[in-house]
């Protein structure tokens, strides 16, 4: 048996100042065929999986070029159409196969393509024909668009946010796509667009309770797998919005019901799935009256949804109100880095730092700081992954630690902070540019999780959002809306 895995990956927020360049991808994570790392990433587990147990099972695995670039604004024409003819050329070369695994995130635009992912897709299929199974592993904050199901065999989401099952998802993409390469089963697939736009973390109910009852209904009755879409809500391209698809073996009618069934129950969820959001004087006031540590988290200026993660709103109103015990990370700002590594640790300077990419991300702070540490090649943990931050400084000021990294991302693992030396259980109230991943590593350590919509490019509301290509109506844009069977 003959399978080639490949992975392209980016989150495209398509109001986002940062455009995306082919040295985005390069920069972030690339890996040529054969060259993948020992360990998997959020958008590679398929290959990572199919590795392991291609090994162990005797059967031969062609790997493509993976590569992935951090959320950002529209990708460049040439950096999509290179990465996408690279996996093409490679698919091409390894023929004759007997599947294909794609691992995508699902959200990627560029300038001419919508779904940049559905084009990848439906070139795959032109190559290996009708009957050549294609599986693909898809972030469920992506666009699940008609074209992706019409020419993939399969599709699995990450049912998980934070995204902690990447790679348990990875292994469902691959075994199910080998039943399919061996005649076993017979996917068909089932989409129901729900109508809505929203945020779903999964760790809060009644999502969590969803999801549970998703996985539940998977391995009998011919349900092989159930995915939420989420959707992505910082592009606007027609079919971004909620939806939910069922994969059966080859049981069209009960797979439509089912989805519709969900769908349904899923959009009865909507408006109750979100955590309260506070301004930041008032977080910070309910932060103050805890006494052990408080993990602000702040999404409207989350790198992880294309926002430059170099706010300094919520740090400016620590520091005018004096308040000690706290730390911020990461800030993104490449040149404090530097001059940070200029002065060595111990040293002082007087920086400017943040506040440099949009209107929405503050003012510079001017400070006399002290650096604390410098690491190079820094990393931090997200589940079975390592995300690189490259060089970073820490500093104080004034009794607020501030990690300031290189490689713009969003805070993930505890280690951003420990591993700067920046201590947690004695911080009063610890602040994180994320929307949900942080909530694994960082909720078991906080006396309390708080939320903070601190004006950031990427608000909360989805109705702030000038969208002017969505396909209407949908919720919460519009009120008369109810979910839609799609006939893919």
């Amino acid at each position: 048996m003959r399978i080639f895995a490949a992975s392209i990956g980016t989150e495209t927020n398509t109001f986002a100042p940062i455009p995306t360049a082919l040295e985005s991808f390069h920069e972030a994570f690339y890996a040529p065929p054969g060259q993948h790392p020992a360990d998997p990433t959020l958008c590679t587990a398929p290959l990572w999986v199919a590795r392991r147990r291609s090994r162990a099972e005797g059967w031969t695995l062609i790997e493509g070029s993976c590569s992935w670039a951090e959320p950002a604004g529209l990708v460049s024409r040439g950096a999509f159409e290179t990465l996408r003819d690279e996996v093409l050329g490679q698919l091409q070369a390894a023929m004759p196969l007997d599947g294909v695994l794609l691992g995508l995130h699902g959200a990627m635009v560029a300038d001419g393509y919508d779904d940049c992912e559905g084009d990848l897709i439906e070139r795959v299929r032109a190559i290996v024909g009708p009957t050549v199974p294609i599986g693909v592993e898809l972030d469920p904050h992506c666009h699940m668009t008609e074209k992706r199901v019409r020419n993939a065999t399969l599709i699995i989401c990450f049912k998980e946010f934070p995204h902690t099952d990447f790679v348990a998802r990875g292994e469902e993409v691959v075994e199910l796509t080998l039943r399919a390469a061996r005649g076993e089963i017979k996917p068909v697939m089932s989409l129901c667009d729900c109508r809505m736009i929203g945020s779903f973390p999964t760790n809060l109910q009644p999502m969590r309770a969803f999801v549970d009852k998703m996985s539940s209904l998977e391995g009998s009755n011919g349900v092989l797998s159930v995915s939420a879409a989420h959707c992505f809500p910082y592009a606007d391209v027609p079919e971004m919005g909620s939806r939910i698809l069922v994969v059966t073996d080859n049981q069209r009618a009960a797979g439509d019901q089912l989805a519709r069934e969900l769908a349904d129950e899923f959009f009865a969820m909507r408006g109750k799935t979100m955590p309260p959001y506070h301004t930041p004087d008032a977080v910070i006031d309910l932060a103050l009256q805890e006494t052990g540590p408080v993990v602000v988290a702040d999404p409207s200026d989350n790198p992880g949804g294309g926002a430059p993660g170099d706010s300094t709103v919520i740090l400016r109103r620590l520091i005018e109100r004096g308040v000690q015990g706290a730390a911020v990370a990461p800030l993104w700002d490449p040149m404090a880095v530097r001059l940070c590594f200029m002065a060595g640790v111990g040293g002082k300077l007087r920086l400017r730092f943040g506040g440099k990419t949009a209107p929405t991300s503050g003012q510079p702070i001017d400070a006399l700081v002290t650096v604390t540490s410098l690491v190079h090649d820094a990393s931090q943990a997200f589940a079975d992954a390592r995300i690189q931050l490259g060089d970073c400084a820490a500093i104080d000021l004034g009794g607020i630690s501030v990690v300031l990294i290189t490689k713009r991302t969003q805070a993930m693992g505890a280690d951003l902070f420990t591993g700067m030396g920046v201590t947690l259980a004695d911080k009063r109230i610890v602040v994180v540019k994320s929307t949900n991943h942080f909530y694994a590593a960082f909720a078991p350590l906080a006396q309390r999780v708080l939320y903070c919509d601190s004006g950031g490019p990427i608000p909360r509301d989805h109705r702030e959002v000038p969208y002017t290509r969505v396909q209407r109506p949908i919720w919460p844009l519009d009120e008369a809306v109810q979910p839609v069977l799609l006939n893919c």
